[in-house]
């Protein structure tokens, strides 16, 4: 997940920025809304975090700004204003979701997976094909050159994910949140999941799971 954190507090900055990466994420920083501005303008994130209380104005002004232009970028704000009308303004802003601070780094991470699962596109096709690879969602079925590989529920869950984005790098926590809904404490359950895929896949020549150290997995086509 590719993460925008804006936020001026630099220690507060620096604990989000230095757990999400070590979860799996890629952050980048901005201090001010200008600073944002030209972040989202070169490489809009998957999800942007937002404080309010800016040098250059309050945070909502940049979630007003986006709303306007039709982006539909999911927003955490996360702010020390805690009143029930500053959140009701939060949310009046177009902002997805509010956390009030102090706050947990563990739910920042969870409220983030949440907010990317909904804003996810429904599948654009009943089927998806990738080389020898066919993804039927409505038999749910997965073939190689017409051969059903017989995948249990979870690993078809994730073979069609990976299928509809071949070369994207999923962090662990996205990979686990498409297939159980949410994050796991625990790997082992996702290594399980993928050792059978990997083990299924092993005759479909040129594809091929890939762990990219320290970020995740991704379907490479050869």
């Amino acid at each position: 997940m590719q993460i925008l954190i804006v936020e001026d507090d630099r220690p507060i900055a620096e604990n989000l920025h230095d757990y999400l990466e070590a979860r799996g994420h890629q952050c980048d920083h901005a201090a001010t809304l200008a600073q944002a501005r030209r972040r989202l303008a070169a490489a809009p994130p998957d999800v942007l975090l937002l404080d309010r209380s800016l040098p250059d104005g309050d945070g909502l002004a940049l979630v007003h700004s986006l709303r306007a232009q039709g982006s539909s970028l999911p927003v955490l704000v996360l702010s020390a204003r805690e009143t029930l009308d500053d959140r009701l303004r939060g949310f009046e802003a177009g902002s997805d979701d509010y956390l009030v601070k102090p706050f947990a780094l563990q739910e920042v991470e969870a409220r983030l997976l949440s907010l990317l699962r909904r804003a996810a596109p429904a599948p654009t096709a009943t089927t998806l094909e990738l080389g020898p690879l066919r993804y039927d969602a409505a038999a749910q079925e997965l073939r190689l050159e017409g051969r059903t590989l017989p995948l249990p529920p979870k690993p078809l869950r994730l073979a069609a994910l990976l299928i509809e984005h071949p070369n994207r790098v999923f962090s662990r926590q996205e990979l686990e949140t498409a297939v159980w809904g949410q994050a796991l404490e625990s790997s082992d359950n996702l290594r399980s999941v993928l050792h059978t895929l990997r083990r299924a896949l092993a005759d479909a020549a040129g594809i091929e799971i890939v762990n990219v150290h320290g970020l995740g997995y991704k379907l490479v086509v050869r």
